[in-house]
């Protein structure tokens, strides 16, 4: 008896939970072959078309600069509102290179093509 009441109280408060809209947006800028210069601003773009009714998307999205196999991607924009559709960025002096991708990171996260940014250090 002692275990079938939280038991069933579990599983009254599992019935209770909704099914979640994931968002998965689709990066359109930057594109396979762009290339950035450090220090300068940039627009990153993503389609807005599929975002379902129920995703309000205030303030729970980021934006991430990865390079290769960097483990810790640097946060270009944080907390924005995913259904504008783009967002204002400025990358930082970095080390030029060939291996850099952007992570749209909301509902889940949205890896862009590989870019170039021609930082003020050369390889």
């Amino acid at each position: 008896m002692k275990f079938t009441t939280p038991f069933a109280a579990a599983l009254g408060a599992a019935s209770q939970l909704q099914a979640r809209d994931i968002w998965d947006p689709k990066m359109t800028y930057p594109t396979t072959g762009t290339v950035w210069t450090s220090g300068q601003p940039h627009t990153v773009t993503w389609e807005t078309a599929d975002a379902p009714p129920s995703n309000t998307g205030e303030g729970k999205a980021h934006i991430l600069l990865r390079s290769g196999d960097f483990k810790t991607p640097a946060v270009l924009v944080h907390d924005m509102d995913l259904r504008v559709g783009q967002a204002n960025v400025v990358v930082s002096d970095v080390i030029t290179g060939e291996d850099f991708s952007l992570i749209l990171f909301g509902d889940s996260d949205n890896w862009g093509d590989t870019s170039t940014i021609n930082g003020p250090v050369p390889t």
